[in-house]
Formats: C-alpha cells, sequence, structure tokens
C-alpha cells in the first residue's frame, strides 16, 4: 500500500488503517457508529479527511481508559466538523472525562489494596475478603458487588454505584449477582 504525501487531504479506507493501525473493518464500524464520517467517490469508494487520523487516535486511546463507545461519540459530535480539532477542542472533551477517569483510578487501586491477601472466591480469607457478604447483609443496597463499587466510608451510608448494564453479572436464575454469590 502506497502512503499518502503527508499533505493529501483525503486517506482511502486503506491508507486511514495503514496510518492509524486499526483494521479496515474497525474503521467501517466506527463509521455505522457515527464516530468518524467518509464521503463517496462517484465509484463509490470511501474517502475520509485526514483529520478522521486524529479521530480514530483518540477513539483508540478513550477506548483502552475505558470510556464507552457511547460517550466517545458524543464527545466527537462536540468537535468542529468543517476543521481540523485545535489542543483546546481536545483539551476540552479530555477535562470532561478527568472526573470519571479519576473515579475509576480510584476504585482499581482500592480493589489492588483490598484483594491484597484474597485468593479467589472461596478463599480462606473470608473474614477479611472485601466481597465477603454473610448472610447477603447488602442485597437491599442492590444488586452487584457493592463493597467493590463503594469506598469503606460510603459502604455505611448505603453507597449507590452506576446502575447495572449490558454485560453485568447475573446468576443462572436470572437474577443480579449479589456479594452473597461471591465466596
Amino acid at each position: 500500500m502506497m502512503m499518502p504525501e503527508w499533505n493529501a487531504k483525503e486517506l482511502t479506507v486503506g491508507q486511514l488503517a495503514a496510518r492509524s493501525g486499526v483494521a479496515v473493518s474497525a474503521l467501517h464500524f466506527y463509521e455505522r457508529q457515527g464516530l468518524i464520517s467518509s464521503r463517496r467517490t462517484t465509484g463509490n469508494q470511501r474517502r475520509y479527511r485526514r483529520d478522521t487520523l486524529r479521530r480514530v487516535a483518540f477513539i483508540r486511546v478513550s477506548q483502552r481508559v475505558g470510556i464507552p463507545l457511547a460517550a466517545i461519540g458524543a464527545a466527537l459530535r462536540r468537535l468542529p466538523d468543517g476543521r481540523t480539532p485545535t489542543r483546546s477542542d481536545w483539551e476540552t472533551l479530555s477535562t470532561g472525562w478527568r472526573a470519571e477517569l479519576d473515579s475509576r483510578i480510584g476504585q482499581l487501586v482500592r480493589l489492588r489494596d483490598d484483594l491484597t491477601d484474597c485468593i479467589g472466591c472461596g478463599c480462606l480469607s473470608l473474614d477479611t475478603c472485601v466481597l465477603s457478604n454473610p448472610h447477603d447483609e447488602l442485597a437491599d443496597q442492590g444488586p452487584g458487588a457493592r463493597r467493590l463499587e463503594c469506598t469503606p466510608s460510603e459502604w455505611a451510608a448505603g453507597c449507590e454505584p452506576e446502575p447495572a448494564t449490558a454485560g453485568s453479572r447475573s446468576t443462572a436464575s436470572g437474577r443480579p449477582a449479589s456479594d452473597a454469590d461471591c465466596g
């Protein structure tokens, strides 16, 4: 595949894939999801503006840190359509996610620190395991691993984590999994 000139205003789907490191099928998926756009030539071939490279890079980095595609799409829709986004445009988008990322980092740190001596569900450390929920005491607070989604000080206050979404754990009976289902 011949790479486009540095000043080429448009890229073919193959060129965009080669330059971004993203498979053609993923680019087509991003386009179907409204994350990127192309125009069609008279021969019905896709042509992408060069700034699509930045958008694809933004999508990939955002996915790596766990931002859902719907949130990525909403952010990209706030970017200017007629020009290449500036540093300020990108900074505005990333600033909006800072609190969410800080929260995720905090949750990961708590998980790392709290599960240091845990060797898995059913382990011998149930007296110290944060997944332990004797007699399903946390069931009235809602589904899911309540203690993993809250700080210890929030447990007593009845922490309200994000609502369950597609992909949430559930038991064989179809009811949402609770802490009692672990260990």
